[in-house]
């Protein structure tokens, strides 16, 4: 899916206002209305019905039975046979959506009151989808033996626009639909409440959730192994296959048969022990895989999948360790600022979750995937982002040149996952303390540590060989944001040795971990290489740390530096912070600057805004009277057709322009460079 930003109409918005993707009319923000709309995106472009064919708020006609009389019954949304008049003989789709306050066995609004009721009184719509945002039932209209009354069964999806059930069925099926919008988020969300909720597993439900997707994204990559001659599905659910324990059992045991075998996969087996079992019931599996494997994984964008993730991670893994997402907005600026390339070995000594190596991986891959197909652009680019040919030079690319040290053994285990996630192969994450390296206690980590950097050394045949064999002066990049702050202590042993001498040449100035960090990515980067670090402002403006600051410009060039607004990393915490982009100076560059004062430009810039405010939610453009702008927005996204053919579709439609001043700034940041 690509967005291009055609121009700014003369509309604003209030703060409790959207636009209709359907009409373009202004309504008020209300739970119902947003699911509405995200129902209506996904039909549009999950399941290729076009918006032109849908109509909301219409009223359907019927007979009563029981009395005889006409009545009418308010649908939220429908579709129609594509090109056809907008009247009731030619609805092929009913969607009764809700807010998440009304469940499915409402009297008056669940599942049998209006969908059944509604698909009931028109006789050519043959699929119906009762939604309230967390939960989502897909129908099958079926007349009975006799023909008189109509049956309904509860289905795992519908067809979209051109397919049929038996499509659905196929186990030779290649693709399953590209999430667009929320849709990803919200089955990761409501297969992990179902998990928790449902099948008594509440300390590891995260976990349990984790396995199937896996097992999800392991079937996807089957089709690129030589060996599978014919594709076909494991990790699959028939349209009616959940509704008999039966049908339970044989999912369960598809599945539960996928992730014995990935637990031996040379990839898979980086991230799991091989002891991991999935534990739930034949229901509850067949439940959460029948929502999973709608999707494709390998299709969905990094920010789709990245975000998804973060969304279950955030409730569990991090809030535990008292951590938390560097905000990707922020990442997304320090890697496009810095540009790695397929050439470059990167680092993270802090890696957490692996968010900084992700947005690495997926800038990587748009640059291969543009070089491996410099005729297409938009959405038919896009696409080839999963392809083979991008895939294995993505997974090349990962193997020997991403590395990602962490002191918490499970934030190592979340960020291999998301490397995964990320279409990756595996990645080089390690469990080690970085402030520690190469004097930590586990010496076969260590040692571990140091082949993978001399595999890479020889697989991207890199003379460095600088301090022996291990990973000192070995990277090209580094991301990275330290923990920091007074909770966080660093043990004198680290920073002096036995004899009382310092391991760290800041350590005499300071024992906060955020200044440790800043000469240990110096230790780790080549001559010339060059970080992308968060730092406190603190350290670039306190009285007392001036001393840290001239070894800084001692070292290091000064590319660049942004001063953060505090909303920066709240609601997690409130603290003022940069940005700061360095280049580590060789020795020639050193003794010149000591024989005479050299002088050169710094970038310098302010983010006052970032796209949320001090809780999280999102801030949009306004105009001088504080109301929010609205863009004319074209977005482009692909369709398959059943014959196997693609059809890229445009939607105009108005949007809400996040107030985020990063994007300005890289964009600056590059003219910047141009005119030096």
């Amino acid at each position: 899916m690509a967005k291009e930003i055609v121009d700014q109409e003369d509309i604003s918005l209030e703060d409790n206002q959207l636009v209709c993707v359907i009409t373009g009319e202004i309504k008020k923000v209300k739970a119902q209305e947003v699911n509405l709309q995200s129902v209506a995106l996904m039909l549009n472009e999950e399941y290729g019905f076009d918006l032109a064919d849908m109509e909301r708020d219409f009223k359907i006609e019927y007979t009563d039975p029981d009395t005889s009389k006409q009545k009418k019954q308010k649908v939220e949304l429908v579709v129609f046979e594509q090109g056809k008049p907008h009247e009731q003989e030619f609805i092929s789709r009913i969607c009764i959506i809700h807010d998440d306050k009304v469940k499915d066995t409402d009297k008056t609004k669940g599942l049998a009151a209006t969908l059944e009721n509604a698909m009931g009184a028109v006789e050519s719509c043959e699929f119906g989808l009762w939604a309230n945002g967390s939960s989502y039932h897909f129908l099958q209209k079926e007349e009975d033996a006799l023909g008189f009354d109509s049956e309904f069964t509860d289905l795992s999806d519908f067809p979209g626009e051109g397919e049929t059930l038996e499509d659905l069925d196929r186990a030779d099926r290649s693709s399953s639909r590209k999430p667009a919008n929320d849709s990803l988020i919200k089955v990761f969300k409501r297969s992990h409440d179902y998990i928790y909720g449902n099948e008594g597993r509440k300390k590891d439900a995260f976990w349990q959730l984790l396995y199937l997707i896996f097992c999800k994204l392991y079937d996807e990559k089957r089709k690129f192994i030589p060996s599978e001659d014919s594709y076909r599905r494991k990790f699959w659910v028939g349209v009616k296959e959940k509704n008999t324990a039966e049908g339970c059992k044989k999912v369960a045991d598809r599945i539960k048969s996928l992730f014995k075998e990935l637990k031996d996969d040379r990839i898979f087996s980086e991230v799991f022990s091989g002891s991991e079992e999935i534990e739930l019931r034949d229901k509850g599996l067949a439940f959460i895989a029948s929502d999973l494997a709608k999707y494709s994984f390998l299709d969905a964008s990094i920010d789709v999948k990245g975000t998804a993730y973060e969304t279950i991670v955030s409730n569990t893994l991090k809030q535990e360790a008292g951590q938390f997402f560097t905000p990707r907005n922020i990442v997304k600026a320090m890697v496009e600022m810095l540009n790695p390339s397929e050439h470059d070995r990167v680092l993270d000594p802090a890696c957490g979750s692996g968010g900084f190596l992700v947005m690495v991986l997926d800038h990587v891959r748009k640059q291969i995937a543009k070089e491996l197909y410099p005729d297409l652009e938009g959405p038919l680019l896009t696409e080839k982002f999963s392809s083979f040919e991008v895939n294995e030079r993505v997974r090349q690319y990962a193997e020997n040149s991403i590395f990602g040290f962490d002191f918490d053994p499970d934030l190592k285990k979340a960020a291999r996952m998301n490397m995964v996630m990320a279409g990756d192969g595996h990645a080089n994450i390690f469990h080690v303390n970085s402030l520690e390296y190469p004097n930590w206690e586990h010496p076969d980590e260590i040692a571990k540590i140091n082949n993978a950097v001399n595999r890479s050394l020889m697989a991207m045949k890199d003379i460095a060989t600088t301090n022996g064999i291990d990973a000192r002066e070995k990277f090209d990049i580094i991301f990275t944001n330290p923990p920091f702050g007074a909770k966080v202590k660093v043990e004198r042993s680290i920073i002096y040795k036995e004899d009382g001498t310092l391991n760290y040449k800041l350590g005499q100035y300071s024992d906060a971990p955020e200044v440790l960090f800043i000469e240990a990515c110096y230790n780790f980067l080549k001559p010339g290489g060059k970080m992308a670090i968060v730092l406190p402002d603190g350290i670039l403006g306190n009285p007392n740390t001036e001393k840290v600051r001239e070894w800084i410009l001692e070292k290091f060039k000064i590319l660049g530096s942004i001063d953060l607004a505090v909303e920066a990393f709240l609601p997690q915490v409130g603290v003022q912070a940069s940005l700061l982009f360095l280049q580590k100076k060789t020795e020639i560059e050193r003794q010149l600057a000591q024989d005479s004062e050299q002088e050169y430009d710094v970038f310098m810039a302010i983010a006052e805004k970032l796209g949320k405010d001090r809780r999280g939610n999102p801030i949009y453009l306004r105009d001088e009277d504080g109301l929010e702008l609205l863009f004319d927005t074209e977005t482009k996204y692909i369709v398959n057709k059943k014959n196997g053919q693609k059809e890229v579709k445009t939607r105009r439609e108005k949007l809400k322009q996040l107030d985020d001043d990063l994007p300005k700034i890289v964009e600056e940041f590059f003219n910047f460079l141009k005119e030096k």
